[in-house]
């Protein structure tokens, strides 16, 4: 039986019917943090429990886990995206451990013998539907203390999903136990997804890559790992000398790799601007200079400019959410004017566009849901919905402004009354500013569990930029994320 504590997940509640003075005592209990039964002899003909979840996709994923059920239908929303349910479902039975933790615990409750089970699924349950699971006794048999109890699951739209019917033996002694603290779960993201980026990426083949002063252990090792991995063939941009004595140092094998040496990291990120400038390689990555010295260089190339504003993304992956989904911006524009914004916009769009998201969802995020002329946020985001509307950013459906709850969450949304293509199920986040957009990328990745990948678009070519504390992952993900937008600029170049 799957079940978390209540503090998990704050859609749970519980209800028992027919009488008033088991409501009572469960509502009590749910206080006092006990836990009851009924015996056979208070049981009647027509009483009723009730539990109340809200399906999440964490849920979807822990009950994969424990079951071993990794069918992609559940768990991949690319794939489930072309089935017939036309998206990510939850587990049949899912819903019949609902059922069961109805039994064991409100009806008849602890030192319930479960014997038998029916049931037939009958509508597909998905993330943010709230499920009302009930049990109804139909049937007594007095010499075995046996009942017979109609289940169903019920969702927000009162559309009946599962139905059948337990037989159970009920207790026959009453027990009041203190609830059992559950412990807290947690998931983190496996090397799965990464494997699968770097297998697909594998297949394009390497390009060549101007690394700007990989003069520290995460760089120049993050160096041989993309390529190892057969996503690029790196041109290391640095002082040789110092080059050489870290390699060293640190036991690294650079040898079949060029150098182009440079004094300083200022030199570096010149010459590998000049580099691209020339067509000698097919993107850049940023190694241990500062952002704004290696953005720098770029920013006054003519060469690499376009007639768009440059725009940082951060393709993130959480435990918690079903799809990965991109951030922007985060690390480049500081505060974004309307214009600027459209242009992150666009670029967000051609990077989801490059991982395969063919209509990417794009939630311009705000404090709150509704226009506020007190609140510019807001105002830019209606703005940029009505660009959309007049075809002046295309590739994307756009919405808002919405709060970061209802862009992402289907349960807020609905609660809201907010009835859009985008909320609750968005692919790419728009911040109002740099600060917010960092504070949020950073949480979800310390606190949250994310996996992510950075990279600046709106030059002619993919910009690799990885922070100095980001870990080997996020920098190999990075180089293969860079890569896919590689190839889909040769066929959509800016």
């Amino acid at each position: 039986m799957l079940h978390r504590s209540p503090s998990t997940n704050a859609a749970d509640t519980a209800n028992t019917a027919n009488t008033g003075s088991p409501q009572d005592k469960h509502a009590s209990d749910d206080l006092l943090g006990l836990i009851r039964n009924r015996v056979y002899a208070e049981i009647a003909i027509g009483d009723t429990a009730t539990i109340t979840r809200t399906l999440t996709s964490a849920d979807i994923q822990l009950f994969a886990v424990i079951s071993g059920d990794a069918n992609p239908q559940h768990l991949d929303a690319a794939f489930a995206k072309e089935t017939r349910f036309h998206g990510l479902i939850a587990h049949g039975m899912f819903g019949g451990a609902l059922i069961s933790a109805v039994l064991g615990t409100r009806l008849p409750g602890p030192g319930t013998i479960y014997l038998g089970q029916t049931l037939r699924f009958l509508h597909p349950v998905r993330i943010g539907d709230t499920l009302q699971t009930s049990v109804t006794v139909v049937a007594r048999d007095e010499a075995r203390h046996r009942l017979t109890l109609k289940c169903a699951c019920v969702n927000q739209d009162n559309v009946i999903v599962i139905e059948g019917e337990a037989d159970v033996i009920a207790p026959t002694e009453s027990i009041v136990r203190r609830r059992t603290t559950l412990p807290e779960v947690s998931m983190k993201m496996g090397n799965g997804e990464l494997q699968q980026l770097l297998d697909h990426t594998r297949q394009l083949g390497p390009v060549k890559v101007a690394i700007v002063h990989p003069c520290d252990a995460a760089s120049l090792s993050a160096v041989i790992d993309a390529h190892a991995a057969g996503i690029i063939l790196p041109v290391l941009v640095a002082p040789r000398a110092k080059l050489l004595a870290l390699a060293a140092q640190q036991k690294l094998d650079i040898s079949a790799f060029p150098i182009e040496d440079v004094p300083h990291s200022h030199a570096a990120a010149a010459r590998a601007v000049e580099l691209a400038s020339q067509g000698q390689v097919e993107m850049l990555m940023k190694g241990s200079l500062h952002t704004d010295e290696f953005m720098s260089a770029v920013v006054a190339s003519p060469a690499l400019r376009t007639k768009r504003r440059m725009s940082h993304c951060y393709l993130m992956q959480t435990p918690s959410y079903p799809r990965p989904f991109i951030i922007t911006d985060a690390a480049v524009n500081i505060e974004p004017t309307l214009e600027e914004k459209a242009d992150i916009i666009r670029n967000a769009i051609d990077l989801a566009q490059a991982i395969g998201v063919k209509l990417p969802r794009v939630a311009i995020l705000a404090a709150v849901e509704t226009v506020n002329p007190r609140m510019p946020a807001t105002l830019d985001a209606a703005a940029l919905c009505k660009m959309a509307d007049r075809g002046q950013i295309t590739g994307g459906v756009l919405d808002g402004p919405l709060a970061f709850d209802n862009a992402v969450s289907p349960v807020s949304a609905r609660v809201k009354g907010i009835v859009s293509d985008v909320a609750g199920q968005a692919d790419i986040l728009v911040v109002p500013d740099l600060e917010s957009g960092n504070l949020l990328a950073k949480q979800l990745e310390y606190l949250g569990g994310a996996v992510s990948a950075g990279l600046v678009l709106g030059a002619r070519l993919p910009l690799v930029l990885t922070s100095r504390a980001d870990s080997r992952e996020t920098r190999l993900a990075s180089c293969a994320v860079a890569r896919l937008v590689a190839q889909h600029y040769t066929t959509t170049p800016l």
